[in-house]
């Protein structure tokens, strides 16, 4: 090929002399710049359940409810536009999908970084970041496409593993990131002036007193330094496949595409914001995604076979047996991921003081842990942990994993919010840190686990045609897992029974092993254990 970022006309992985005289050289330089691309978004995605966090701690002027809620919006706008997502690569190619989806993230980025220089930016502008924030989500699904595309079927497992693996990585680089580019100045008098802590907070390494200096806008720009050369890297390092995309057109062409699923995205996003403070989250989530549907199913042109075809899959009962079951892995993982940094801030950071005529009241914990130093562990073992649960299932089944996960999800949910109750009642809530963080690991152990298993089942389940379809549309909604939980978490938090919460999940689990027994592992089955 004449340059590197060629497109590429002739491309058949499935020939072994093929294969291994260039497309295995070509798949792998695509896969390397997706993969930190895939780490960045999922960095730029969920960076507010930190940044919302130290915004407490400087004291900025929003209660708790609608510090949980700028988490929400970006969970909310991230699933929501992984379904325009997943059309992407077969209309605009793969190269121009990545360096634009890319590029865009510079945006909420450097916006963050420059709205948190000032305490007093309206909270509408946070709203607005944190919404297009989700561009980092909703990357996951076109990246996850545009990779299966390189890869021969034997090779699948390898490229989509470490994509979506290492990708994942990103919730735990965001979180061990962002807590120490904040305590220095690096960006110079570029980054305007520190603020000083009113409340403690942390870092991976320690402790962080109040009074001292703190840079909360580095959260936002920090993002830029690897954002600018992993656009470059895109754009002059990867192709488009020709026999996936037959028609591009110019860049211009095909980014005018991509703009367009996403303005699709971002307005259903916009809709569903509004519907969730006039009414409630159970009705702006579905509200979303039928308005997501409807919109895309407007757009003209050479969208609109790509659309009939996704909509085929809602035929099938196992589209909706496995949308229940990803929603119990992926869903909690990116949820939790979410809503943890502040719920600890939250739940330990105040203690109960019982004052001599025997009133209670909630004051501030003095040697509250901190949640930039211990929330980044949850995730780093769900992401570390999620190939295990893949090789697991090879072995034995998928659904035999989901089941065993789900029991241990039930357990560990019921005992994590009967620990957060005591916690939030206690004059000593420190007592309680040890098993509140230990249970939540395990449930992020057990969500990894669990990614692997239902991707496995996947797999199995459908056929060439309609697994790819059904990836972009569980995972989609899976991802409304990081809208969920910090609504309700927060909800129940501020209403003093944050146990409420997790015995909700709890109740869901068990509703998805009823789900993954009836289908998969019963007598007469639907299909066994797959």
């Amino acid at each position: 090929m004449a340059k590197t970022n060629a497109d590429i006309e002739h491309w058949d992985v499935e020939s072994e002399e093929f294969w291994e005289r260039e497309g295995k050289r070509i798949a792998s330089r695509n896969l390397w710049i997706s993969i930190p691309s895939l780490l960045i978004g999922f960095a730029v995605w969920l960076m507010w359940g930190m940044i919302t966090t130290q915004m407490k701690n400087l004291g900025f002027p929003f209660s708790i409810d609608q510090l949980f809620t700028l988490s929400a919006i970006a969970g909310l706008s991230g699933a929501t536009l992984r379904i325009p997502a997943s059309f992407m690569i077969k209309i605009a190619g793969g190269r121009n999908t990545v360096f634009l989806t890319t590029a865009l993230l510079m945006i909420p980025a450097a916006g963050t970084g420059f709205a948190l220089m000032n305490p007093d930016t309206p909270f509408i502008v946070f709203q607005a970041l944190a919404l297009l924030s989700g561009i980092g989500g909703g990357n996951f699904a076109c990246s996850m496409s545009n990779i299966s595309t390189f890869y021969p079927k034997s090779k699948q497992g390898y490229g989509l593993g470490m994509n979506a693996g290492l990708g994942n990585f990103g919730v735990t680089t965001m979180q061990v990131v962002i807590p120490l580019v904040m305590t220095v100045g690096i960006f110079g008098a570029l980054a305007g002036d520190p603020m000083q802590l009113q409340s403690p907070s942390g870092t991976l390494i320690g402790r962080i007193e109040a009074g001292t200096d703190t840079w909360i806008q580095n959260a936002g720009f920090i993002w830029l330094v690897f954002l600018i050369p992993l656009a470059f890297a895109g754009w002059f390092g990867m192709n488009n496949l020709k026999v996936v995309t037959p028609n591009p057109g110019n860049p211009l062409s095909a980014f005018g595409k991509i703009l367009g699923l996403y303005g699709v995205g971002l307005l259903a996003s916009v809709a569903g914001v509004w519907v969730l403070s006039v009414l409630n989250m159970w009705l702006a989530l579905p509200l979303t995604i039928i308005l997501t549907l409807i919109l895309l199913r407007l757009i003209p042109g050479d969208i609109k076979p790509n659309i009939q075809n996704q909509f085929a899959i809602f035929s099938n009962k196992h589209t909706w047996s496995m949308t229940v079951l990803y929603i119990l892995t992926f869903g909690s993982f990116i949820g939790f991921s979410a809503a943890l940094p502040l719920s600890i801030s939250v739940i330990f950071g105040n203690m109960m003081d019982v004052a001599a005529d025997g009133t209670v009241t909630r004051v501030v914990n003095p040697d509250a842990p901190s949640a930039l130093t211990w929330a980044w562990m949850g995730p780093f073992v769900g992401a570390l942990i999620r190939p295990v649960g893949g090789w697991i299932s090879d072995k034995v089944g998928g659904s035999i994993v989901t089941q065993i996960i789900s029991v241990v999800m039930v357990i560990a949910s019921v005992a994590t919010g009967y620990v957060m109750m005591l916690a939030y009642n206690s004059t000593d809530p420190n007592a309680y840190f040890a098993p509140f963080l230990i249970l939540f690991i395990i449930m992020f152990a057990a969500s990894g686990i669990g990614n692997g298993s239902t991707f496995r089942s996947i797999g199995f389940i459908f056929n060439q045609q309609q697994k790819g379809p059904v990836l972009g549309w569980t995972s989609a909604v899976a991802a409304y897992g990081a809208f969920i939980a910090p609504r309700v978490m927060g909800q129940e938090i501020q209403a003093g029974t944050p146990e409420v919460a997790m015995y909700g999940f709890a109740v869901f689990y068990a509703l998805c092993l009823v789900v993954n027994w009836w289908f998969y592992l019963r007598k007469n089955a639907y299909i066994k254990n797959p």
